[in-house]
């Protein structure tokens, strides 16, 4: 006697795409200061078309325990979060299980993340518009996509502490 097989598909990080990251800063609630936000996404270049990346960063998403919408998880107070950002010689390194990320982010980005501790950080399952091969739209285009309730409601939120080197 033979049954189908119910197992889900394990993870692989080529299944994602291309992961970009996207740094840019934000007004904090107060209005008297500038957060450093933080968005990862994929282009949607995996092996088997965007509507697949989507399921593989809902599934990575889901592996590293974060909730999709709703309230930001505090990783701050959460040291066994399975996502980390490491600020190393003007870079940004996102860490996930088997899966690292980097982007050079602008200057005052990385003052201010320096004065805050952490990053307003946000992953979403909705592919990211792209120029051509794994190059993600820029200006006012990149600006509508990340703050379009669309990307927003489709992910995960994070205040995702910095962390550096020590010497």
């Amino acid at each position: 006697m033979t049954s189908a097989s119910s197992a889900i598909r394990p993870f692989r990080a080529a299944d994602l795409g291309t992961l970009v990251l996207l740094a840019w800063l934000a007004r904090n609630e107060q209005g008297d200061g500038r957060t450093p936000c933080l968005l990862a996404c994929s282009l949607g270049d995996g092996p088997d078309g965007p509507e697949a990346s989507s399921a593989a960063v809902e599934r990575l998403i889901d592996d590293l325990g974060l909730p999709i919408g709703g309230e930001p998880v505090d990783g701050t107070t959460r040291p066994s979060l399975k996502v980390s950002m490491l600020v190393v010689a003007g870079q940004i390194v996102l860490q996930m299980p088997q899966v690292t990320s980097q982007v050079t982010p602008p200057a005052d980005w990385l003052r201010a993340v320096e004065k805050l501790g952490y990053t307003y950080f946000m992953f979403t399952t909705r592919i990211c518009p792209s120029t051509g091969p794994r190059r993600p739209v820029d200006g006012k285009e990149l600006a509508a996509f990340a703050g379009a309730p669309e990307t927003t409601n489709a992910a995960a939120h994070v205040f995702l502490p910095a962390r550096s080197l020590r010497a």
